[in-house]
């Protein structure tokens, strides 16, 4: 699943497009609070495309402003990496640089991810945007699955909210959950409300924190040399 198929389905209207090519330069000096992470992205990112820019202007969603933060706009990006790159601090880091809200679509040749992460002012620094929690993402394999294919025909920026630009954002972070959940339940769909939204991100929170646990009893217990104590982490687990 390369990016182009995502930006298709996004379904972004000509005006909003800006297909500008962003520098490793401004990524490093806006993004990166460390000597490593200027290492990594100089070694690991490729080329960065800067696809659209969503404006009230030509997709006619309001903004969103409260004393928290502001949507002013949304930046679609694209993100090349190189194979064996720290993928996972890369993303960061450009969501990072970004004042604005992203939907990040990162491939590194074997696949695509689509990403994303709500934002807020920063407390502690004047005129300064942070993340809002932690980077929702949706791996993506080639697009031969039903799943992928219903979870690519969910992102057009027509099927999400249109109260305002936060409300569209969350949709696709929906679409995003929505991906996750399929692939344990088998089946792809959208939450119908905002409580039924946060219940499965909640579900799929438990759900990832629970697996991480077995993880760690399965390892300790093939460590483990004595009998009652491998019992116990069965048991546990």
């Amino acid at each position: 699943m390369m990016p182009d198929a995502v930006i298709a389905a996004l379904a972004i209207p000509d005006a909003a497009r800006v297909d500008q090519r962003i520098t490793k330069k401004l990524l490093t000096e806006q993004g990166a609070p460390t000597a490593a992470d200027k290492r990594a992205i100089q070694d690991g990112v490729t080329e960065l495309l800067w696809i659209a820019a969503l404006k009230p202007t030509n997709i006619g969603v309001p903004v969103w402003k409260d004393e928290t933060g502001e949507y002013l706009e949304i930046a679609v990006i694209t993100a090349s990496l190189r194979e064996g790159a720290k993928a996972a601090r890369l993303t960061e880091l450009i969501h990072r640089a970004v004042p604005y809200p992203v939907l990040l679509i990162a491939e590194d040749g074997k696949g695509a991810e689509l990403s994303l992460a709500h934002k807020r002012a920063s407390q502690s620094e004047k005129a300064a945007v942070v993340l809002d929690g932690s980077l929702v993402p949706a791996p993506l394999g080639t697009g031969g699955d039903a799943l992928e294919a219903a979870f690519m025909a969910s992102l057009s920026i027509a099927r999400q909210p249109q109260q305002h630009l936060r409300a569209l954002y969350q949709g696709w972070i929906d679409c995003c959950a929505g991906l996750a959940a399929s692939r344990l339940t088998g089946a792809f769909n959208l939450p119908k409300s905002p409580e039924e939204a946060a219940l499965r991100r909640a579900a799929l929170d438990t759900h990832a924190r629970v697996t991480r646990e077995i993880v760690m009893l399965r390892k300790k217990a093939a460590r483990e040399t004595q009998i009652n104590r491998r019992v116990e982490f069965n048991l546990a687990i």
